[in-house]
């Protein structure tokens, strides 16, 4: 990370940090950010603290660190919601809904909700409450849990720091951070995530996460079906979703973690 002159405006210095925060893996300290932007330490506290107060970044006391706010997701969120990630996905939705004759939809993270961006049908749908432009609880969607499950441990526990963040929209879905955690290291492991009934009774659905160039979570691509499917064919729509999502990742000039 270059330095910045300290001969420009305090806008730059803002857009300086901003920016830094967002390349980094997960959540940094103040002191890191001063020292390699070359920025006196007070100068980058008074912006830390003008950006948390308008939650462009999020500050984490227990670390100390400070991670993207949800202003910064909101603006990029916006961009997503134009080209050219919906440009870049379309055809993909489109080539899934055919291979796997359900509904597909394309989603994002929006603070701890997960917004729909695209939806494809097949020529006999599902009626489904997912629909563009809806949000829903990210803990209970699987296409929020998807990209929930790749975020630093911080940042999760600042999307959902008490159990008032864990609204339920049937009898079915985590109450609690712990409970939330459990499901996300096993959805992990297996590479796509799902949920049974916990948005509507009587349906479930897989997802699997698209990727930015840092290996971050940028929105995540699912299959909506009824929740009496065998096991099996559940299986075959879970590596139909992370081979769509993978060939999102890839069209974005992505890349997955590493495990």
């Amino acid at each position: 990370m270059s330095k910045v002159s300290t001969k420009v405006p305090a806008a730059r210095h803002t857009l300086a940090i901003l920016s830094y925060v967002a390349s980094r893996p997960g959540p940094v300290g103040a002191a890191a950010i001063a020292r390699d932007l070359g920025l006196p330490r007070s100068t980058t506290y008074h912006l830390l603290h003008e950006l948390q107060a308008a939650d462009f970044v999020t500050h984490f006391p227990e670390d100390r660190t400070f991670g993207l706010g949800v202003a910064s997701f909101e603006i990029g969120s916006a961009f997503l919601r134009h080209e050219p990630l919906e440009r870049l996905s379309r055809p993909i939705l489109r080539r899934l809904v055919d291979e796997t004759g359900q509904t597909a939809h394309l989603g994002i993270l929006q603070g701890n909700e997960t917004l729909y961006l695209l939806k494809e049908q097949p020529s006999h749908p599902l009626t489904l409450i997912t629909d563009v432009g809806v949000r829903l609880p990210a803990h209970v969607t699987a296409s929020g849990r998807s990209m929930l499950t790749y975020l630093p441990a911080a940042q999760l526990r600042a999307l959902f720091p008490s159990s008032a963040a864990f609204q339920l929209r049937t009898t079915r879905g985590p109450s609690t951070l712990r409970e939330l955690r459990a499901i996300l290291r096993e959805q992990r492991d297996r590479g796509w995530s799902h949920e049974d009934g916990e948005v509507t009774a009587g349906y479930a659905s897989v997802a699997a996460c698209v990727f930015d160039h840092g290996a971050r979570p940028m929105a995540a691509i699912s299959i909506t079906v009824t929740d009496d499917i065998p096991l099996t064919k559940r299986n075959r729509l879970g590596a139909a979703v992370m081979a769509a999502a993978e060939a999102v990742t890839m069209r974005v000039s992505g890349r997955r973690p590493d495990r």
